[in-house]
């Protein structure tokens, strides 16, 4: 009762409910499905456990299950790791190249971003990723990426044994016209009588089961060769995305600069040891990084902030016109609202008629940006940003955010 009391706290109970949510309750229907299946048609119509072929296989794929799910449950539960509330670099002057963070009341360390899912700055944030109900980041990017490897892998098994399991229970009942590919079915005829029939509700469930290994091969295999080309390049997901805006940035002010990534270690080999080791904790402590001999440990922090101010720059001022009410997919707001939704977890928020709103990006029919508050919730550290339809908003005639600057440079021309 002690072990088990003190392995049942608090926290691990918190913990237990991102289980109670869409993502893991698919991700573990689907793994439940394609093992349960492929262990039932091997056993009982395709690879009998009496023959030694029958028990490596079954043996196989047990081992798949477990893996796949010790993978997925440690990425969910162990987590990306969390900076600090609060948290301040122990050199002050390093301040000046960090963001500050209202909600945590805490400075970001390199790296780390703020999750509004989690609502804690994550150490190394990949993403959100909604399968795993948690982020990706600095402890369980190896994890997450072993699952990724391991689900195409245990569903490519599965698979073949659905397919073959058909195949063999459907050869003497149907003319397939394969008249020069031909399998040996031999063995499959001195197996004995299966336990149970092959019947159309087997063949059903065997057929739809194979859908979900296909599809889940597919899906997650495109994760997984996306995970595995930034971490060789030692990158996140979203540091690929602030690189390219680096470039862009220098490219549209020619200033000349050369942006160079501070985490590439130069060597393959060595950008992999900083995710995957032995010990299956990563390399580092989550706040300082082994960089590039030409850089140092706030070049990318630095290179955030000067986008930050582009993008306050950059921004543009709109009055809304027309109600919203935070849906995702508008039926009001016209067809290709309704169809062009954009296709992200970031929050869609709502408007009122009068209010101002700072646009940074957006679509032909959707739009992302900052809603103007007032002084009170700004000294709060309240920020409401998100996605809102295109058609809800008119472009000031005037942009206060820049017309301020411009105004004064005709004055002292």
């Amino acid at each position: 009762m002690n072990i088990l009391s003190a392995i049942i706290v608090f926290e691990n109970l918190h913990e237990v409910r991102r289980l109670c949510h869409w993502g893991p309750i698919i991700a573990l229907t689907v793994i439940a499905v394609c093992s349960s299946m492929a262990i039932l048609d091997s056993i009982i119509w395709y690879w009998p456990l009496d023959t030694t072929g029958g028990s490596i296989n079954f043996i196989m794929l047990i081992n798949w299950t477990v893996l796949i799910l010790y993978n997925y449950f440690n990425a969910m539960f162990v987590g990306p790791g969390y900076i600090p509330l609060g948290w301040k670099p122990e050199n002050q002057q390093d301040t000046m190249y960090l963001q500050f963070c209202r909600v945590c009341q805490g400075y970001k360390a390199p790296r780390s971003h703020h999750c509004r899912k989690c609502n804690r700055c994550v150490m190394k944030m990949d993403h959100h990723c909604p399968w795993i109900n948690n982020c990706c980041g600095h402890l369980n990017h190896a994890y997450f990426t072993t699952f990724l490897l391991l689900a195409p892998l245990g569903c490519t098994h599965a698979a073949f044994i659905f397919i073959m399991t058909m195949y063999t229970q459907l050869y003497d009942r149907i003319s397939f016209g394969w008249s020069s590919v031909k399998i040996d079915m031999s063995a499959a005829r001195r197996i004995h009588h299966p336990i149970m029939p092959f019947s159309v509700a087997s063949f059903a469930a065997t057929l739809f089961a194979l859908g979900l290994a296909l599809g889940t091969t597919i899906a997650v295999g495109m994760l997984f060769f996306i995970q595995i080309k930034v971490i060789m390049r030692n990158k996140t997901s979203i540091e690929v995305w602030i690189e390219e805006k680096a470039k862009d940035r220098i490219q549209y002010y020619q200033t000349g600069e050369e942006f160079i990534f501070p985490y590439d270690l130069g060597s393959r080999w060595e950008n992999f040891k900083q995710v995957f080791t032995w010990s299956g904790t990563p390399e580092g402590d989550g706040i300082e990084w082994p960089v590039n001999e030409k850089c140092h440990q706030h070049t990318l922090t630095i290179e955030q902030l000067k986008q930050k101010a582009d993008k306050r720059v950059r921004s543009v001022q709109y009055r809304v016109v027309e109600d919203y009410n935070g849906a995702c997919c508008p039926l009001r707001k016209g067809f290709n609202t309704f169809l062009r939704t954009p296709c992200t977890e970031e929050p869609r928020i709502q408007l009122s008629k009068g209010e101002t709103i700072f646009a940074t990006r957006g679509t032909k029919w959707w739009m992302y940006g900052d809603k103007v508050l007032d002084e009170e919730q700004t000294k709060a550290g309240v920020r409401v940003r998100g996605w809102f339809p295109r058609r809800c908003v008119e472009k000031c005639l005037y942009d206060s955010a820049n017309n301020t600057s411009a105004s004064e440079e005709k004055k002292d021309k």
